[in-house]
């Protein structure tokens, strides 16, 4: 992790971390741009949230939107139909069920639409300052896998076993430090092994061709 930490340095945070910054870890904003962060690449969701914050930068302000609006605001994040649904009816719950605050427990997260684990885990690390949480997505994951930290099948098995596997103090950065490293070096297909930091550490498991760094 130590490695990790010295590597990421200079290169581009993933979007969700960027706008947590930007926005003074507003919970709402990191809550609504984890949401469009699924299944979307970063210049997409950092775009899309640009144009829905420049509209409503609140729950109540957001309901003044129709889902129609949401849509085009956030088109072309992925599933960007239902996304825009969940954003409404997320907003509607945090009115009428939280006094207009975003929940800060992940028992009360993952009864928002659209909320899963993943996106509960980044609001409470970025937006609460949470230290006993990890947020996996598909980069940790793999990465996590491919170093043979954990043996698992799935993220939620992941998020689980690297409770175990890692140590407390690096919970809040692994999804930092992996999502950066995987969207640059420890790519899904073709990894750029020859150019890694933990060359020497990692067993590559499941991985069977690697690329070349330019």
């Amino acid at each position: 992790m130590r490695r990790l930490a010295k590597a990421i340095d200079g290169l581009d945070a993933p979007a969700v971390e960027k706008i947590a910054r930007d926005q003074h870890e507003d919970p709402f904003q990191v809550l609504i741009a984890t949401m469009l962060s699924a299944q979307t690449k970063d210049a997409v969701t950092a775009a899309a949230s640009e144009r829905l914050f420049s509209v409503a930068r609140t729950p109540r302000t957001m309901l003044k939107l129709d889902v129609k609006q949401i849509e085009g605001l956030i088109y072309p994040a992925s599933f960007y139909r239902n996304k825009a649904v969940h954003v409404t009816q997320t907003c509607e719950q945090i009115m009428t069920r939280f006094g207009g605050r975003v929940p800060s427990t992940m028992e009360e997260l993952l009864t928002l639409p659209g909320v899963g684990r993943k996106t509960a885990n980044l609001v409470l690390i970025l937006a609460h300052g949470s230290a006993s949480n990890i947020c996996v997505d598909t980069h940790v994951h793999r990465i996590s896998n491919r170093l043979g930290w954990v043996s698992t099948r799935t993220p939620d098995e992941t998020e689980h076993a690297l409770y175990v596997a890692s140590q407390k103090k690096w919970w809040p950065f692994i999804n930092l430090y992996l999502v950066t490293w995987g969207q640059t070096i420890c790519r899904p297909v073709y990894p750029l092994c020859p150019a890694c930091v933990l060359a020497d550490l990692c067993p590559k498991t499941g991985v069977e061709r690697m690329g070349k760094p330019r």
